[in-house]
């Protein structure tokens, strides 16, 4: 006769009482686990501050190396369109190289005489300047000073003036003994470091990931990084070209009003290089201008003229070319451009706005491609 079947209230066989109090106890030690620790905001703080501090502090280390891996992402696209032409990367970065060298050297030569014209004749021509700034804003003037003497008048204040101090400043002749051959070296740092980086940065970078465990590991982050050096090649190359571009136009343009073609190109190299820092270049090129279309000019709406250029050409570049040409995958927030320039311009002075767009935009296409912090992406954009 069959026995009946068990129900749940019967005693349970030691195999499954066995399974239960190893799931109880897997359960009860996973749950007991303690909680990963986390930097404090504190801890956090600290951190940026010191790295902030030590790229303040190694700026004449940190400077020519962020300068060399910026003329090298310049040439890198260069280099990879010889190498499809058969030409070895070695011969290719020397090409690129010697050439860079060779169109600053003959610019250099073009803009030494006006720069040190101008350097010379500063002085004089703020003098006559001076006149026709004052005929513009004599009514301002006039209203100023009749708000002043009646503000005088009601408060009984004494109108004599207190004698202003002077103080002269002589310059010493050792400190530009010291200086210059400091000047020479680094820009010989950044001339070898940057052709070293386009010719071993490639093989640099691969010995770099192959200290990674995991041959698939290996494998994805080479194609990112890959990825990522070929879009930034890209885009500084691209800025660059666009920036050079700005810069002739505007030569040209000065040319047309009958400024001469060393100091047109001075205009227009300053033009080009201030156009890598956003928002500020352009201001500080639209003051440049417009003093030196009143020193230039004589008639007022003449004067005008230089930064109504200017202005109408950076406009066309930041609202219609560069849009277009690098679309919106490389758009930054105006608000992160800004923060950005003034860390750099504080950290690294004017090569620090020169670069401060490339890297935020470095920093961007890294974080785009890291799973996990794209969200960080998003928020420059």
């Amino acid at each position: 006769m069959p026995s009946p079947p068990s129900t749940g209230s019967g005693p349970a066989s030691p195999t499954t009482a066995r399974d239960d109090d190893e799931a109880i106890a897997a359960s009860t030690t996973h749950t007991e686990l303690p909680p990963r620790p986390r930097s404090s905001t504190a801890a956090l703080v600290l951190a940026t501050l010191a790295v902030g501090f030590t790229l303040w502090a190694t700026q004449g280390l940190v400077l020519p190396i962020l300068l060399a891996m910026f003329f090298a992402l310049v040439g890198n696209p260069i280099i990879r369109g010889l190498q499809r032409l058969y030409v070895p990367r070695f011969i290719g970065a020397l090409a690129v190289l010697c050439g860079g060298i060779a169109i600053t050297v003959l610019l250099g030569s073009q803009l030494v005489e006006p720069v040190g014209d101008w350097m010379r004749e500063v002085p004089r021509e703020m003098r006559s300047v001076a006149p026709k700034l004052q005929r513009m804003i004599k009514p301002v003037q006039e209203a100023n000073k009749a708000a002043e003497n009646i503000a005088r008048a009601a408060g009984g204040e004494n109108t004599t003036k207190p004698v202003q101090v002077v103080k002269t400043e002589a310059n010493d002749p050792y400190k530009v003994l010291m200086t210059t051959p400091r000047l020479a070296a680094s820009v010989l740092a950044v001339v070898l470091l940057t052709f070293f980086f386009m010719v071993y940065g490639a093989n640099l970078q691969k010995k770099a990931l192959a200290l990674l465990p995991g041959r698939q590991q290996q494998k994805l982050t080479v194609e990112i990084l890959q990825s990522i050096e070929r879009e930034i090649s890209r885009y500084v190359l691209t800025i660059t070209v666009i920036n050079f571009v700005v810069g002739l136009v505007f030569a040209g343009a000065l040319m047309l009003l009958d400024v001469p073609m060393p100091e047109a190109l001075m205009w227009g190299t300053m033009a080009a290089l201030l156009n890598f820092a956003p928002y500020v270049g352009p201001l500080i090129g639209i003051i440049v201008m417009l003093l030196m279309g009143f020193v230039s000019f004589d008639e007022p709406l003449q004067s005008l003229l230089p930064a109504g250029i200017y202005l109408l050409l950076h406009t066309l570049e930041g609202q219609i070319i560069t849009p277009i040409v690098l679309g919106k995958r490389m758009a930054i927030s105006p608000l992160m451009l800004i923060l950005a320039l003034m860390v750099s311009g504080w950290l690294w002075g004017i090569i620090g706005l020169l670069l401060a767009v490339p890297l935020l935009v470095c920093v961007k296409l890294v974080l785009e491609r890291i799973e996990g912090l794209d969200g960080w992406a998003r928020l420059l954009e």
